[in-house]
């Protein structure tokens, strides 16, 4: 992890820029496998699936039984089931209180306004398997849309080498009432979900996070109509820290990103060298603890600490880098953290771990990252919803406003418009 100190701004676009890709050479590859899926269905999905994830597949075999799911939540740990469903409950809690009554404003006599939000009525959900099979994901995406009323929601996973899926996303999914739950992966798993096949229903919008061909594929099938939750690059962690820091709690927050994989990106932003220099000498410590070691090295690659000289600065340097998590690790986080515009979560003070928001404070952990955090939010119950607006009005609240609309509509000649309203007032006043 490199130290760069005091750079003038001019060089902080430089700094803050995340690992590039070859998008022309991803983009051809995954365009070709979503072409071989709407064409083919589940032909070309159980083709790749052996391609891709080694594993040979049936149609029938796609769908999890529900044999397969007594069998995960029979093995899976006692103390695993009630650590997920702690976090369960935790993550209903918090996104319950996103969800509102309806309200109806007259906003002049005799003319009301409201509007509701309804479920989409089918949504798919993408959960990595493989190294990390995230089934903190199923909670942070099942429970809202289980709180935002949608009818149908189904679940894509990829399979292991048996063929299988690991027991904690099974116990997840059925926790957060999933029925529909497939053995598909990658990008032939958003393929199908986006298109349909004979076995996989067609979806209205796809959820989760994903390596960089499940990224390219979401944001590929969205440019042909395709909702996706957000346009999401690898995860990363913006740490901004004072002299009070903890160096083992600060290398801890950045490795806990840098093992997602070797394009995540961490960033250490300090008014402090010391406690620059201390980071260095912690990570070196804690990396040699870690199964995914030669991960985090990779990310730290790409990761850099930079010395500001005042926390203004500072907090300039992150609003400029939108961070998916922002950890605010000083002796005074919240007058910080008022500052901050552009971050996806925020988490504040030495005790406030980011794993934390990823398993189970209760806020959502399927946030935006790549800088999309200046105009992305976080998923939210509002994620799973459409917001319908509603208005009524009665013969005199018409009266009151048609001359409103029909010079309004005269004005821009669209006279159809203007005459809607006038039929009506010419029936009322006969």
């Amino acid at each position: 992890m490199r130290i760069v100190k005091n750079p003038p701004v001019q060089n902080w676009a430089g700094l803050l820029q995340r690992p590039m890709l070859d998008d022309k050479a991803l983009e051809d590859k995954v365009r070709s496998v979503l072409n071989a899926v709407q064409l083919e269905g589940d032909e070309a999905v159980l083709r790749y699936t052996q391609e891709f994830d080694g594993i040979a597949l049936s149609g029938e075999d796609q769908l999890v039984t529900e044999a397969e799911i007594a069998a995960a939540i029979a093995a899976l740990p006692s103390e695993l089931k009630q650590a997920i469903e702690q976090a369960a409950k935790n993550i209903r809690l918090f996104h319950q209180s996103q969800v509102s009554e309806p309200v109806v404003v007259e906003t002049m006599p005799g003319v009301k306004c409201w509007r509701k939000s309804v479920g989409i009525e089918r949504v798919g959900l993408y959960i990595p398997g493989g190294s990390a099979p995230l089934f903190s994901t199923i909670l942070m995406l099942g429970i809202p849309a289980q709180i935002a009323g949608c009818k149908e929601v189904i679940l894509c996973s990829p399979p292991d080498k048996s063929g299988g899926l690991h027991p904690a996303i099974l116990f997840a999914a059925q926790l957060v009432g999933i029925q529909k739950i497939y053995k598909i992966g990658g990008v032939q798993a958003i393929g199908a979900m986006a298109y349909g096949t004979q076995s996989i229903p067609k979806v209205s919008k796809i959820f989760g996070p994903g390596n960089q061909y499940v990224t390219c594929a979401k944001r590929l099938v969205q440019q042909e109509g395709i909702a996706i939750d957000m346009p999401a690059g690898p995860s990363e962690v913006c740490v901004l820290a004072d002299a009070t820091a903890n160096p083992a709690f600060v290398a801890a927050d950045l490795l806990s990103q840098a093992e997602h994989g070797a394009d995540s990106q961490v960033l250490l932003v300090t008014t402090s060298l010391e406690l620059a220099n201390a980071v260095e000498q912690a990570l070196d410590l804690q990396l040699s603890k870690l199964s995914r070691k030669d991960l985090a090295i990779k990310s730290l690659d790409n990761s850099t600490c930079i010395l500001i000289e005042t926390m203004e600065q500072g907090l300039s340097l992150v609003n400029a880098y939108a961070a998916e998590h922002l950890i605010i690790a000083t002796a005074q986080p919240e007058l910080l953290a008022e500052q901050v515009v552009n971050a996806g979560s925020i988490f504040l003070g030495h005790y406030s771990p980011e794993s934390v928001g990823d398993y189970a404070s209760g806020t959502n952990h399927t946030l935006p990252t790549n800088g999309y955090a200046r105009a992305y939010s976080g998923v939210s119950v509002d994620s799973f919803v459409k917001k319908i607006t509603f208005q009524q009005l009665s013969p005199a609240g018409l009266k009151a406003i048609g001359e409103t609309v029909t010079l309004m509509a005269m004005a821009e000649g669209l006279d159809a418009h203007a005459n809607a309203v006038h039929v009506r007032l010419d029936y009322l006043n006969d």
